[in-house]
C-alpha cells in the first residue's frame, strides 16, 4: 500500500481525495490546507490534519506527497524540496513551481532516487508529458506548439462568436469561474509561458528556461481584430511555440496568432487545450482535450500516482 499526503484541498485536491478512496492500493494518511473547518464533503476519518504543509515532507507514514497548493514560493517550494530531500516521491500540478525551480528540483529527485511527477502541470487531462517523455522518446522533436490556456481560449472563442469586446467577455469569464479575480497571469501570457518552458525542456532536453520565453498576451485584442480575422478566414488563438534554430538554440514564443480555419487549433473552442508535435519518425501528432478543471487535472494526478504504484510493484515494494 502507498501512503499519500495531499497538500491543498481545493477543487482538484478534493477530487484527488475522492478518487483515491476508490483505489485500495492507496491510503491517504495526512492532509494540509488553508481552512480546516471548511466542509469539503470528504470522509476524513483516520486522516491526520497538518497545519504546516512542509511537515508532510518529514512524516514516516508518507511515501508520496501530492502538492496542489500552487505558487512557486513558500510554503510550496519548501514542501517539495524537503520531500525530495527526505526521499519521498512528489506529484504536482504546479507549472509555476517547475518553471521557476525545475532545474534544482529535478536534480534533487535524481540525487535522492525518487520521482518528481507533473503530468497535471501542463494541459490538464491531456497526457502530453507521458507522450513526450515516453511515447515519442525515440523521436527527434523539431517543433512543438499549443493552445495551453483555457481562460484565454474561452475569451477569444466567445469574442469570435458574439462580437463582444474583451473587457465584457473577461468579466463574464470571471463570473463563470473560467478566469481568476486577478486574471493577469492568464491573459498576459504568463501561465502559457510556464507551460511552454516545461514542454520545451521535455521536447528538446535540459531544464525549463522561463526567462528566454518571449511573451505577449491577449489583453489588447479587440472586437475589430477578431472581426477582421473572421473576414479573412482566420481565427485568433494565443499560441505557444518552440523550436530549435540553426544554431541549436531553443526559440520559445507565446503570442496571439492568426491561424487559418483549417488549422487544428482553430477547432479548439472554449476551455479546450491542444498540442501539435512534430517528430522525425512520427511526423505530426495533434492531441487535444480539457486543459483545466477538477476532474481532468485530478485524472492526471492520479495517473502519476498509478505510475508510482506500478513501479513499486515491479521492484517488489507493494
Amino acid at each position: 500500500m502507498i501512503q499519500v499526503a495531499i497538500a491543498g484541498l481545493g477543487t482538484v485536491g478534493a477530487e484527488v481525495f475522492r478518487i483515491l478512496g476508490m483505489h485500495p492500493e492507496f491510503k491517504i494518511t495526512a492532509v494540509s490546507a488553508r481552512n480546516k473547518s471548511k466542509n469539503r464533503g470528504l470522509d476524513m476519518d483516520g486522516v491526520v490534519w497538518v497545519d504546516n504543509p512542509t511537515d508532510l515532507s518529514t512524516r514516516s507514514d508518507v511515501d508520496v506527497v501530492v502538492e496542489l497548493m500552487g505558487g512557486e514560493s513558500d510554503p510550496t517550494y519548501s514542501l517539495v524540496k524537503t520531500a525530495l530531500q527526505n526521499k519521498k516521491h512528489v506529484v504536482t500540478a504546479n507549472k509555476s513551481l517547475l518553471a521557476h525551480h525545475g532545474a534544482e528540483l529535478f536534480q534533487l529527485a535524481k540525487e535522492n532516487h525518487v520521482g518528481l511527477y507533473y503530468e497535471a502541470a501542463v494541459a490538464g487531462g491531456i497526457p502530453i508529458v507521458k507522450l513526450l517523455g515516453e511515447g515519442l522518446v525515440a523521436n527527434k522533436i523539431s517543433s512543438i506548439s499549443g493552445v495551453l490556456n483555457g481562460t484565454c481560449n474561452y475569451i477569444l472563442t466567445t469574442m469570435e462568436r458574439t462580437g463582444r469586446g474583451f473587457d465584457d467577455v473577461l468579466a463574464e469569464a470571471q463570473t463563470l469561474g473560467y478566469a481568476e479575480a486577478d486574471p493577469t497571469l492568464d491573459i498576459d501570457g504568463g501561465d502559457t509561458a510556464h507551460k511552454l518552458s516545461i514542454l520545451s525542456a521535455l521536447a528538446f532536453g535540459g531544464s525549463p528556461d522561463l526567462k528566454s520565453v518571449s511573451v505577449t498576451g491577449i489583453r489588447n485584442i479587440t472586437a475589430n481584430d477578431i472581426a477582421d480575422a473572421t473576414q479573412n478566414g482566420q481565427v485568433i488563438k494565443l499560441l505557444a511555440t518552440a523550436h530549435k534554430d540553426n544554431d541549436g538554440r531553443i526559440v520559445q514564443n507565446v503570442a496571439p496568432c492568426r491561424l487559418p480555419t483549417t488549422s487544428p487549433f482553430s477547432q479548439l473552442d472554449g476551455v479546450l487545450n491542444g498540442v501539435l508535435i512534430e517528430g522525425d519518425l512520427v511526423g505530426q501528432i495533434f492531441i487535444s482535450g480539457r486543459g483545466a478543471g477538477a476532474q481532468p487535472t485530478a485524472s492526471a494526478v492520479v495517473a502519476d500516482l498509478m505510475d508510482i504504484a506500478l513501479f513499486r510493484e515491479r521492484v517488489g515494494l507493494l
